[in-house]
């Protein structure tokens, strides 16, 4: 006979939601409730493993009574509270934080972030060639993976996954103030020569690429990346007992890169080296 767990009930709360009155758990975001209605609220530094850092502001809405746009991820939905989604305002903001995101950094390996520069107009190029831009050459200095700071947009996931959130590893952290910010192991050092345990959990939750597979990033580099030609399949890691979760990802037949579930009871999509990284054996075929 087999139990399914229930989990603690939680009480419903009621509110609006661009007009229209929704229900939502107690304890649940504003970004949740977008969710479940229905309703694309866009977000690049919220990760369902991490606690929300409002780094990003992308997913700003308009709150009745607040004085300024709240952000969506964090934000907890209250009793009664009108909350507009696609207000001129919130609209506006969000184009501009795109703006200034895409003139800065390198975005193409961003999902979904083409979609929204459409979607909300954004023209990166208004601010001229002299924009200042973080041009940064990817650091290829181990064979697991890669680090492209060119693309990092700061939003301190993979500081949380390093450190206190997850792993306790804390390799990791932010060095430099303003724009001269940069993710960065102690005293800048070469990652081989850092606390860093080669978990990839960093690899899990970056939404932009700036941390990626060095599988990943030789395939892009040779034109022959194609995700809409791989294959996912979640298995059990063979290498001990606790039972972590693998995703497979397959193309032509050869493993490309490992995750985890985020919603597994086991990983919460975390890994250690040997479950992310320790798949070459499996291709082997001398």
């Amino acid at each position: 006979m087999t139990v399914t767990p229930l989990g603690i009930p939680r009480r419903l709360l009621e509110f609006t939601l661009d007009g229209e009155p929704v229900r939502a758990p107690e304890g649940s975001t504003i970004l949740d409730a977008c969710r479940a209605a229905g309703k694309d609220v866009p977000t690049l530094c919220e990760g369902d493993t991490l606690t929300p850092k409002n780094a990003c502001r992308v997913c700003v809405v308009e709150v009745e009574g607040s004085r300024t746009l709240v952000p969506a991820c964090s934000r907890r939905a209250e009793p009664g509270m009108e909350v507009r989604t696609g207000t001129e305002r919130a609209r506006h903001s969000r184009k501009v934080v795109l703006e200034l995101l895409a003139s800065s950094v390198d975005l193409s390996t961003t999902p979904r972030v083409a979609g929204w520069l459409k979607e909300y107009e954004a023209k990166p190029d208004r601010f001229g060639p002299d924009a200042a831009r973080v041009d940064e050459e990817p650091r290829v200095d181990n064979d697991l993976y890669v680090r492209d700071y060119g693309k990092c947009i700061l939003c301190y996931k993979c500081v949380d996954a390093c450190g206190d959130q997850w792993q306790n590893t804390f390799a990791i952290s932010v060095a430099g103030h303003g724009f001269d910010a940069r993710i960065a192991v102690e005293h800048d050092a070469p990652l081989t020569d850092s606390a860093c345990v080669y978990c990839g959990n960093c690899i899990e939750v970056c939404p932009t690429g700036a941390l990626s597979f060095k599988s990943e990033f030789d395939m892009r580099a040779a034109g022959t990346w194609d995700e809409s030609r791989q294959s996912e399949t979640t298995t059990v890691c063979a290498y001990c007992g606790v039972g972590c979760n693998l995703t497979l990802h397959v193309q032509d037949n050869e493993i490309v890169k490992v995750t985890s579930p985020h919603d597994n009871p086991v990983t919460h999509g975390n890994l250690c080296i040997k479950g992310r990284f320790g798949y070459q054996h499996v291709q082997n075929r001398d």
